[in-house]
């Protein structure tokens, strides 16, 4: 969705923004950068100032006049100074730019992380979300950079005003007519930075299409199949279309305002040209001293470099700016809080009470309808049904992650809305088909992330439980072991891949090293062979002392559940123990088991 374009009333208001909150986070260094921004900006103007005097008197001495000289000597002193003080400002601004930037990056990122991570659920699959996230993430990163941008605007601005003014002091007329020959200049350029900041915002997909284009080829655990199915050419010209689609048309933008910028530059040379012109005849006819032609010389350079200097800061803050409404309106998305109940023992039973759900932007579509059952304390069900019947949706409203649009999910009685989500989740192990695996971690803590407050002496317990202690103990340094051959210890001790299968044990290892109460388990097994899968089922059903929750095809671990819930279209269709449903023939249970059971 195309962002609409700032006003320069907004765009002002951003600017503020950003200086506000700079200002919270180090008011020391800010007030150093302000003061640093009026150095830069009187500094060169100050210098030219004395150089003009010093060049009169030296034309006085020259010509006789001791005390000229004295004033020479004088002026040639204070210009030193001058330089020597913005030689010593430049490398202090060096060092706050440095601390401001990092304060200031630390403190916007570390905003950013905490509050994407507490969003609704929902949010992390709705595409609008994910493009102002985007825009957001892109302002965040470059927040500390804005500031030193705003401040180079301010001294910019600061230096093109103060050397109009100072001009004026010479000749009203001549100032005048510089600040009109800065005028064409300045529009074109701030017309041509619209132009670029709409085209970056509305090529937002584009971007993204070719980023993900480029992660992907540059994979190497994806090469293979680029290659075996030829694809590398033709991802190749698709990222060259889309890069030239975003970056060419930026481009084409520049060489559209070529002539009329050429034109605008012509005028402001002319008008130096025109001062200087002018300046030579004054010094001719004795109404102004030599010393003015270095002076309004250098005053008309800078006053034009400035005024130039200005639009390149205002271009490059104009798309800053714009992000900075992203960032606001992503930090002002509500998190998911939950409710205010604290859990704090196990419940006795966990109800799904006529429960309906769509997602976001598909109200429509009804993934689960008119749900109903009850699970309770150490149960162990199974949950069944072909892909896309609603299992993994079924259990994300158990997880809290989602609210029903019709009916309620119950935990010992109170909806789930109403129960402090933390409080909840510390009852909970869960596994799902998609975990992550933490390949910039050893093996030992890719389990123990499963609780980071426990003790490490019962990682090798949760590694026998989840089949995985015998590769483990086979890795260069054990549990101490990378599980990704990119990732290298201290001592040159590279890290090796697992594979499928083993990533899935170690997955497992992290959830019996959790020992939850409550075990949810989505398709855990799916890339470990039936033998060790049957072991690790065993251990798991064998306990009494756990609410056990598998969604499953493979019959041999369906089969140990005390209840099965079989889900069809997103509805409850059938429900019972294994023995009862596999007894009627014609049930949807049997209908799709049966191979399995006929084998």
């Amino acid at each position: 969705m195309p962002k609409k374009e700032l006003s320069l009333r907004e765009q002002g208001k951003a600017i503020y923004e950003v200086a506000l909150f700079s200002v919270k986070i180090s008011p020391g260094a800010v007030a150093f950068k302000i003061g640093g921004s009026l150095l830069d900006a009187l500094l060169p103007l100050l210098t030219a100032y004395f150089a003009a005097l010093t060049t009169t008197s030296l034309v006085g001495a020259f010509q006789g006049d001791d005390s000229a000289a004295r004033s020479a000597i004088l002026y040639v002193v204070i210009t030193s100074l001058l330089g020597l003080l913005m030689t010593v400002w430049r490398s202090l601004d060096q060092y706050i730019q440095a601390k401001l930037r990092y304060v200031v990056e630390s403190a916007v990122s570390d905003r950013m992380y905490e509050h994407f991570l507490e969003l609704d659920f929902w949010r992390y699959d709705d595409k609008d979300t994910a493009d102002l996230y985007d825009r957001a993430q892109k302002f965040a990163q470059f927040f500390a950079y804005v500031f030193d941008r705003i401040a180079g605007l301010f001294s910019q601005l600061l230096a093109m005003i103060l050397a109009v003014i100072a001009l004026a002091i010479v000749n009203v007329w001549v100032s005048l007519a510089l600040f009109i020959a800065l005028l064409p200049g300045v529009y074109l350029q701030f017309r041509l930075s619209r132009l670029q900041v709409a085209h970056w915002n509305n090529t937002v997909e584009t971007r993204r299409s070719k980023n993900m284009i480029e992660w992907n080829l540059l994979q190497p655990e994806h090469i293979t199949e680029l290659r075996i199915y030829g694809l590398v050419r033709h991802l190749l010209n698709m990222r060259k279309k889309l890069r030239d689609k975003d970056e060419l048309t930026r481009i084409n933008f520049e060489r559209r305002f070529l002539k009329k910028r050429i034109m605008a530059d012509g005028l402001e040379f002319l008008l130096q040209v025109a001062s200087l012109v002018w300046v030579v005849l004054e010094i001719a006819a004795a109404r102004l001293a030599v010393g003015q032609f270095v002076y309004v010389n250098a005053v008309v350079e800078r006053a034009i470099n400035s005024a130039n200097g200005f639009v390149r800061e205002l271009a490059s803050l104009d798309e800053d700016m714009a992000n900075l409404f992203d960032y606001q309106q992503f930090m002002e998305l509500p998190p998911r809080t939950g409710g205010k109940n604290v859990l704090k023992d196990t419940p006795s039973v966990i109800s799904f009470e006529n429960v309906t759900f769509a997602y976001q932007g598909s109200a429509e579509i009804r993934v689960l309808e008119n749900i109903s059952f009850d699970i309770e304390r150490n149960q162990h069900i199974a949950i069944v049904g072909e892909n896309g019947a609603g299992k993994s949706t079924l259990v994300k409203l158990l997880l809290g992650l989602y609210d029903p649009v019709q009916g309620r999910v119950l935990v010992d009685g109170s909806p789930i809305t109403d129960i402090d989500l933390a409080s909840w989740h510390r009852l909970l192990g869960v596994l799902q088909q998609d975990f992550i695996q933490y390949s910039f971690a050893t093996a030992g803590d890719n389990v123990k992330f499963g609780d980071v407050a426990k003790h490490d002496q019962d990682i090798k317990q949760a590694l026998t439980q989840a089949e995985a202690l015998e590769f483990v103990t086979k890795l260069p340094k054990g549990v101490d072991s990378y599980v990704y051959n990119w990732m290298e210890d201290d001592d040159g001790t590279k890290g090796k891949d697992l594979s499928g299968g083993q990533w899935q044990r170690l997955a497992l290892a992290r959830n019996f090293f959790r020992n939850a109460p409550i075990v949810i388990l989505d398709e855990p097994t799916s890339a470990i062979d039936a033998l060790a899968e049957a072991r690790i089922f065993d251990r798991l059903f064998k306990s009494r002392q756990k609410t056990v929750i598998a969604i499953s095809h493979r019959l041999s671990t369906i089969k140990k559940a005390d209840r099965i819930l079989m889900l069809k279209d997103g509805k409850l269709v059938e429900s019972g123990t294994y023995k009862e449903l596999v007894g009627d023939k014609d049930s949807h249970f049997y209908t799709m088991f049966k191979s399995q059971i006929d084998s």
